[in-house]
């Protein structure tokens, strides 16, 4: 599935759990700009670039 077929909550449902798991020690996928702290700005910036490694399931 593409990230372009994400509806608004699946997107932040993605966003939030990757910003946990970058909070809790993972490490990053993309190089990290400098001066960013925040975890839910890196994983935005993870899931821009189409890197982050999780997967929608639609029952």
């Amino acid at each position: 599935m593409a990230y372009e077929d994400l509806n608004r909550f699946e997107k932040a449902r993605l966003i939030g759990a990757r910003a946990l798991q970058l909070a809790s020690g993972a490490p990053p996928l993309v190089k990290v700009p400098k001066g960013m702290v925040s975890a839910v700005d890196l994983a935005m910036l993870e899931f821009e670039k189409g890197v982050i490694p999780l997967v929608v399931i639609r029952e």
